[in-house]
């Protein structure tokens, strides 16, 4: 038996462990009762650490655009492709590869399309059957037979496994046994679902976690399919974008985000995903609008023509909110941003901050009074509350949000790679901006770790410092998802282009350089030169030569345009990232054409492939984040096992 002894108040063992180590490994022995158990899961572990480490994806700035996102997740940014191409290479055409893609994509639309077209023969289905589950066979081998088995649709999950594990015997006994499953499949009518599950499966082993480097929300109307699909997603995490920042605030109840929500909605046109999406009612706001503001007059032009009723009356009332928080918080040295006071409704024009004079595209203010220009009138304060009311109490976006703050941070450490959505805050000369947190400076890390807290107060807790702090987060120039200053008033109201010129934090200059992206990474904890900073939120000009691999490799964009009305700037659609066991690969995807032309002409989406910091030997999952994991898991099954042999604890068998 062991004694017990005390060392500066805890309680020791003579074998060298404390109660609270006793107590764990009391714990950990209901799970492994036996030193076979033990040995088992050890040998288990040590043989995980030597398999390659899963395929990362990571994507970002989806901005709403559904069909698109949806299919470069079936397609795993063409990973898909690149398994078939080499596993039936030399065996296959383009055209059969083609065909067998687009099943795996989208397996019930082309079995639809097949039936359709009386192609649908039992010889149809068992080749297809056959090239599914060759594809399968090679994606499982890089896994432990119990995480295929976990990632098995349940329907068939005997079945798969069965079919998986087949191989040659001397009599092919085994491969007689594989045809008469396949036959029966056909024969009981099961195809179909057979071919959907392990459809299923395939994208499921080809991409083992979905990295979403924010701004699912805004610009095109399916976000919420978008989540919808993500909630069964089987391994992902996300950083919040300014845009889900935006959504998150609203659902809060921050009604200056409630109101910016709706007019980033109405100038895309996005009505869908408010009414039909959320069950938001707007009739209240557009009678408001219709009685309160003139019609967009006859034969105009420039911003004039896009002000109609329902926008003047958002643009109010957005200012005033906005103009209400700045006054709150003095910390977020705004005040050049309080415009509406600097309005001359005589003269039609506004002065800037900088002392410059504008003409206003309109003068139709019939809810501003100038001595308090940021008052609500008892009416906006009515139809902002109902707002407030509508955003707070629909579940299905309030089920949406919950996923992301389950699954979403101001920023993530991951194998070795730093990812966020927007910026980390620098000064001109490189050092990390200070900023006034509630009355703590903070800075760096420091500074992202606040954001992140604030905003789970604001969910949880819905005060108003938190709440004004989600608007911040959407707009702020020294905001970790924003950084920049935005501009919407001169947007708005000023026909200018000069004027709506938005100063970025100096981190989108200053980590094209080495130094700055170092020492971001020193900051984080993370060895610099070894990993990748990877963030989105500034769409890349490709058309204009801009590169998203910077600063020698060190920092990584992937915001390349997902939302179809920037694919006139940046000239593609889109960056995506795969890290995989032989290193990393950028994605440059063209515009997608459809779902119905992959169906019919299997017209997959044409991505560019540039590789880099390729693995001079493949990487393994020892060498990851999970690899730390396991080999803790490890160190602290060798201590049960010692634990067992000395007789500190006794086995159950």
């Amino acid at each position: 038996m062991c004694s017990t002894v005390r060392q500066e108040g805890i309680a020791v063992n003579t074998s060298g462990r404390t109660d609270q180590s006793l107590k764990y490994l009391r714990l950990l022995s209901q799970q492994f009762p036996t030193q076979q158990a033990v040995f088992t899961e050890i040998i288990n572990l040590q043989a995980i650490l030597n398999l390659p480490k899963g395929t990362e994806h990571f994507m970002s700035d989806l901005h709403g655009e559904y069909e698109a996102f949806l299919h470069i997740l079936n397609n795993c940014s063409g990973v898909v492709r690149e398994h078939v191409d080499e596993i039936f290479a030399g065996s296959l055409s383009e055209e059969e590869k083609g065909e067998l893609c687009a099943l795996i994509y989208y397996p019930h639309e082309k079995l639809e399309l097949t039936r359709r077209a009386h192609e649908d023969t039992p010889t149809w289905y068992k080749t297809m059957l056959d090239r599914l589950l060759t594809v399968t066979r090679a994606l499982s081998s890089r896994y432990t037979r119990s995480k295929v088995r976990k990632a098995i649709p349940r329907d068939y999950a005997y079945i798969i496994d069965e079919l998986l594990h087949t191989h040659p015997d001397e009599n092919n006994y085994r491969v007689r046994y594989h045809e008469r499953i396949i036959a029966s499949i056909l024969e009981t009518g099961a195809g179909e679902d057979f071919i959907c599950s392990l459809s299923d499966l395939i994208k499921r082993l080809v991409i083992d976690h979905l990295h979403l480097v924010g701004d699912i929300f805004d610009r095109g109307g399916g976000a919420s399919k978008i989540m919808d699909r993500l909630m069964s997603y089987h391994s992902l995490d996300i950083q919040w974008g300014n845009h889900d920042v935006l959504w998150m605030g609203a659902a809060a109840g921050q009604p200056a985000c409630i109101i910016t929500v709706l007019r980033n909605n109405l100038r895309y046109g996005n009505y869908e995903i408010l009414e039909n999406d959320y069950g938001i009612s707007l009739r209240e706001l557009v009678a408001f609008a219709d009685r309160t503001y003139e019609p967009v007059p006859e034969g105009a032009c420039g911003l004039a023509a896009k002000l109609t009723p329902l926008m003047k009356a958002l643009n109010v009332l957005l200012f005033k909110l906005e103009g209400q928080i700045i006054q709150r918080h003095a910390c977020f040295d705004m005040h050049d941003r309080l415009l509406l006071e600097r309005i001359d409704v005589e003269a039609d024009t506004v002065r800037l901050a900088d002392g410059t004079v504008h003409a206003l595209a309109t003068r139709d203010f019939p809810t501003l009074d100038l001595e308090h220009p940021y008052e609500l009138t008892e009416e906006e304060q009515r139809i902002v509350d109902k707002l407030v009311a509508e955003f707070t109490s629909a579940d299905h976006l309030r089920r949406h949000v919950d996923f992301l703050y389950r699954h979403g941070s101001m920023y993530l450490v991951r194998n070795r790679n730093l990812l966020f959505h927007g910026c980390v805050p620098l000064n001109e000369d490189g050092t990390f901006t200070s900023v006034n947190c509630l009355g703590t400076w903070r800075s760096g890390r420091d500074y992202l770790d606040f954001c992140d807290e604030i905003a789970r107060r604001a969910w949880r807790m819905r005060d108003a410092a938190a709440l004004d702090w989600m608007w911040y987060l959407w707009i702020g120039m020294k905001s970790p998802a924003s950084g920049r200053l935005v501009k919407t008033f001169e947007r708005a109201y000023i026909d200018d282009p000069a004027s709506w010129v938005e100063p970025m934090d100096p981190y989108f200059e200053l980590t094209r350089d080495e130094r700055a992206c170092d020492a971001i990474m020193a900051e984080f904890g993370l060895a610099p030169g070894e990993g990748h900073i990877i963030n989105g939120h500034t769409p890349v000009h490709a058309a204009e030569g801009e590169q998203p691999i910077r600063a020698n490799g060190r920092l990584l964009v992937i915001d390349g345009g997902f939302c179809s009305a920037y694919h006139h700037k940046t000239g593609i659609a889109g960056y995506t990232l795969i890290s995989s066991s032989r290193g990393c690969r950028l994605k440059a995807h063209q515009a997608f054409e459809s779902v119905d032309a992959v169906l019919a002409r299997n017209a997959d989406i044409v991505s560019e492939t540039d590789r880099f910091d390729v693995a001079e030997s493949r990487r393994m999952v020892g060498d990851t984040d999970t690899g730390v994991q396991i080999r803790e898991q490890i160190r602290d099954l060798h201590q049960l096992l010692d634990a067992y042999r000395t007789g500190v604890l006794e086995e159950r068998r």
